[in-house]
C-alpha cells in the first residue's frame, strides 16, 4: 500500500471508529484483532494483509475500498441542478440522494399534465413507496389502479409490471 493510501487508511479508521462512539478496543475485540493492531492502524504505522482490512471493514461496516480512498467531508453540498434530472416520457425523474447507497434509491418523480410512465419491476422482493406531494397521481399494478392524492402513500411490490399516470391538466408530484 502506498503512502497516501496509508494515511488515507489511518484516517478513515479513525473517523469511523470514533462516529460510531466506539474505543479501539471494542473494535479489535468484534474484528478479533489485537488492540495494538487497531492502534497501529490507525496511527499509519500498520502495513496490514488483506485480511486484517477485510476484518476492519466489516467492523466498521463499509468496504475495503472506502477504507484506503480519500475521506470523504463530514458534508457535501449538492447545488440546486447539480443532479441530474432524467425524463421518461412526461415524468421528469431525480434522484434525491445523490450519493450511492446500495439497495436504496429514492426518487423525485414530477409528472407533467397527464404525464405518464411506464415502472420498470425492480429485483424480487423490492419495496416502492409512492408519495403523492401535489396534485393526484394513479399506479396501475398487478392490473389494479389506485389513485392518490396528495399526502397519501402507497407501498407496493416493485418487482412487479407498474405504471404511473397524471389524470389532472395540471402538474403533479
Amino acid at each position: 500500500m502506498g503512502a497516501v493510501e496509508s494515511g488515507y487508511l489511518a484516517v478513515n479508521i479513525k473517523q469511523l471508529r470514533s462516529a460510531r462512539g466506539l474505543s479501539q478496543q471494542q473494535c479489535a475485540a468484534k474484528a478479533g484483532i489485537p488492540r495494538p493492531t487497531w492502534s497501529h492502524l490507525e496511527s499509519g504505522e500498520a502495513n496490514p494483509t488483506l485480511s486484517v482490512l477485510l476484518k476492519v471493514a466489516k467492523t466498521l461496516s463499509i468496504t475495503v475500498e472506502e477504507l484506503v480512498q480519500a475521506p470523504r467531508a463530514e458534508c457535501h453540498l449538492y447545488q440546486a441542478g447539480s443532479v441530474p434530472v432524467e425524463q421518461r416520457g412526461g415524468v421528469s425523474i431525480q434522484a434525491l440522494l445523490p450519493e450511492t447507497i446500495d439497495g436504496l434509491q429514492i426518487e423525485r418523480l414530477e409528472f407533467a399534465a397527464l404525464g405518464s410512465m411506464t415502472g420498470v419491476p425492480h429485483i424480487l422482493g423490492s419495496r416502492e413507496y409512492l408519495v403523492c406531494n401535489s396534485g393526484r397521481v394513479e399506479l396501475t399494478v398487478a392490473g389494479e389502479t389506485w389513485a392518490l392524492s396528495t399526502g397519501d402513500v402507497l407501498v407496493f411490490r416493485g418487482d412487479q409490471k407498474h405504471s404511473y399516470r397524471n389524470p389532472q391538466r395540471v402538474k403533479a408530484s
